[in-house]
C-alpha cells in the first residue's frame, strides 16, 4: 500500500492525468463552441480519430511532430465539413449524422492504416518535452504539471482565450445568439449559417488537434480506435460546463486522473479485477452527470437546424 502513496507513484499518476486530460480538454472546447452555436456535434468521436490517423501520418511521414499536428487538425476540419455541409447547410439531423460519420471515420482510420502498414505500428520518437524553469523543479508536482510538450501549455492557454471571446467580444456574443435566438441573430443581419459553419470547423480543427497528441505524444502510434470514446467525453464536459471553459479544464483533469488511474493501479499490482478498474472512468462520468447534469443550462435552440424565415 506505500506504493500508492509514495512521491514516485504520485508524480507517474499526475503525468499521466495531465497527459490524457490533453485531448479532452481539446474536444471539450471545441464541443463547447459547437454546442454554443446550436450544433450538437456528435462526431466529434469521427474528428477526432480522423485527426489521430492524419496527425500520425503526417509527423511519420515527415518526421516533424508540428507537422503533424497541423495535419491532425486539418484531418478533424475535414470531417466536420462534412457536418457543415449536411447539418448546418441542409439542416438534416445532427444526431444521426453525427454517429454515421464516427462509425464512418473509426472503419475508415482502420482500413487505411491496415492498407499502409498492414499489421505492424510503428513507432514516433519520443516528443520533446519544455520544463518551465523554477516550477518544473518543484517536487512532485513540479515535473507532472510544468514538464510537456508545448501543445498542453497552449491548450491551456485556449481555456484563458475562448473565456475571453465568449465574454468580451463581438464574436462570443454571435455565437451565444445562433445557439439561443438565431432568428434574433440573424434579424441584425449576421449569418447564423456562417456562424454555426466557423464554430463547427473549430471544433473540428480542436478535436484532430487532440486526436494527434493522442496518437503522437500520448502513444507515439496509431492503432485503430485508439480515441476510446474521448470524444464522447468531450460532448460530456461541454454539456455539464455551462458555457465556462475553466470547468472544461477541471472536468477533463479529473478525467484524465481517472484514466491514469486505471493505468497505474495494474502497474502498481493492485490486488482489483482488470475490469473493475477500467470501469473508473465511466463512473466518474455518471457520478459528474447525477452530481451536475440536473444544473447544467444548455443554449436553447441546440440541435435544431435554422432555416430563414421558417416559423
Amino acid at each position: 500500500m506505500g506504493d500508492l502513496v509514495s512521491t514516485v507513484f504520485l508524480g507517474a499518476l499526475l503525468f499521466g492525468a495531465v497527459t490524457a486530460a490533453v485531448p479532452l480538454l481539446l474536444a471539450g472546447l471545441g464541443e463547447q463552441m459547437s454546442e454554443k452555436s446550436g450544433v450538437l456535434n456528435i462526431g466529434i468521436e469521427g474528428m477526432m480519430i480522423f485527426g489521430a490517423y492524419t496527425g500520425f501520418l503526417g509527423a511519420y511521414l515527415s518526421n516533424s511532430m508540428w507537422f503533424g499536428f497541423l495535419a491532425g487538425m486539418a484531418g478533424g476540419m475535414v470531417v466536420s465539413l462534412i457536418m457543415v455541409i449536411l447539418c448546418v447547410r441542409f439542416g438534416l439531423n445532427q444526431i444521426v449524422i453525427g454517429i454515421g460519420l464516427t462509425l464512418g471515420f473509426e472503419g475508415l482510420t482502420a482500413l487505411l492504416h491496415h492498407f499502409q502498414f498492414s499489421r505492424t505500428y510503428p513507432r514516433l520518437p519520443a516528443a520533446e518535452p519544455v520544463s518551465i524553469p523554477v516550477l518544473s523543479d518543484l517536487p512532485v508536482i513540479g515535473p507532472a504539471f510544468f514538464n510537456h510538450h508545448l501543445i498542453v501549455y497552449i491548450a491551456v492557454a485556449l481555456v484563458a482565450v475562448m473565456a475571453f471571446v465568449y465574454r468580451r467580444t463581438q464574436l462570443g456574443l454571435n455565437l451565444q445568439a445562433a445557439g439561443d435566438k438565431p432568428a434574433a441573430l440573424d434579424v441584425t443581419g449576421v449569418d447564423v449559417v456562417a456562424t454555426r459553419a466557423f464554430a463547427v470547423m473549430v471544433t473540428g480543427a480542436l478535436a484532430g488537434l487532440g486526436g494527434a497528441y493522442l496518437a503522437n505524444v500520448g502513444a507515439g502510434l496509431f492503432v485503430p480506435f485508439i480515441t476510446n470514446g474521448s470524444g464522447f467525453l468531450g460532448i460530456v464536459l461541454a454539456m455539464l460546463s455551462r458555457g465556462h471553459p475553466l470547468w472544461v479544464l477541471i472536468g477533463a483533469f479529473v478525467f484524465g486522473l481517472c484514466l491514469a488511474l486505471t493505468t497505474a493501479l495494474q502497474v502498481a499490482g493492485v490486488n482489483i479485477p482488470t475490469d473493475v478498474i477500467q470501469m473508473i472512468p465511466f463512473l466518474a462520468v455518471m457520478v459528474m452527470l447525477v452530481a451536475f447534469g440536473r444544473r447544467s443550462s444548455l443554449p436553447a435552440a441546440l440541435g435544431l437546424p435554422y432555416e430563414r424565415g421558417a416559423r
